[in-house]
């Protein structure tokens, strides 16, 4: 299935590993794929592997954090059909040992990074009367999560600003969706795992408390980004999607 043929996508943080699973299945049903990251020689990999795959992929450098650096890669890529907030950080600690440094970087990548975004994109959606925003939450803004709060605030405000866009903007056309991930296979979890002091117990709790039995993958996301970016969805807005085998179940 080609769901995306014609069609435009920008993925943040799209040379890590939800970001370059998704950029990669947006690859495969016929989007053009802008690989926005950071890491530009992470997010050429990931180009090269849609290209291979006989895809069409941009890599470019983008830092959400400087609305300079976002205009020059979304010039670099043309009008938008889809946009996919997923870049992000964090740091694993709890917050009486945190520093105010440390929560200004939070809130720059994880919260204002994506604002950027959405303000440097939603006039040419507003313009065509068309598009499809994806942010990439997680399941610590529904339910908290220890030793992230910073983290979990910055995508608890995510979540409401979604919310809000997509009630700003639905006689534009355009809809706005979150998923949800919880525990999954990427290296930010594995900077988790190693600020837990016993990386193996903590992988043994997750698992135990989650109801499919295993962490997550990377893979298991791009299903629920591509529904909400797709026009299967055109119908769906303001909503909010837990990909975490269950171990949250928010109604």
């Amino acid at each position: 299935m080609r769901r995306f043929e014609g069609k435009t996508v920008v993925v943040t943080g799209g040379g890590g590993g939800i970001g370059g699973a998704t950029c990669r299945r947006f690859g495969a049903e016929g989007a053009k794929v802008g690989v926005f990251d950071l890491n530009l020689e992470a997010a050429q990999r990931v180009a090269a592997d849609i290209e291979a795959d006989n895809g069409q992929a941009q890599a470019l450098f983008c830092d959400i954090t400087d609305r300079a650096s976002i205009d020059a890669a979304l010039a670099a890529i043309g009008p938008l059909d889809v946009l996919v907030n997923n870049a992000g950080w964090d740091i694993f600690r709890p917050f009486a040992k945190t520093e105010p440094a440390q929560w200004e970087k939070l809130i720059a990548i994880n919260l204002t990074g994506a604002l950027h975004m959405h303000h440097a994109v939603l006039p040419g959606m507003v313009a065509r009367k068309s598009g499809r925003i994806v942010n990439i939450a997680s399941d610590a803004a529904r339910v908290g999560s220890s030793g992230e709060a910073v983290y979990a605030a910055c995508k608890g405000g995510l979540v409401a600003f979604s919310k809000t866009i997509a009630r700003e903007h639905a006689r534009h056309g355009i809809t706005v969706n979150v998923v949800c991930p919880g525990p999954t296979e990427t290296a930010l979890f594995e900077d988790y795992k190693q600020g837990a002091g016993n990386p193996e117990k903590l992988v043994e709790a997750f698992t135990r408390s989650i109801p499919l039995g295993r962490i997550g993958k990377p893979q298991d996301l791009p299903g629920a980004i591509l529904f909400f970016a797709s026009d299967d969805a055109a119908y769906v807005t303001g909503q909010v999607l837990s990909v975490s085998g269950g171990l949250t179940m928010a109604g």
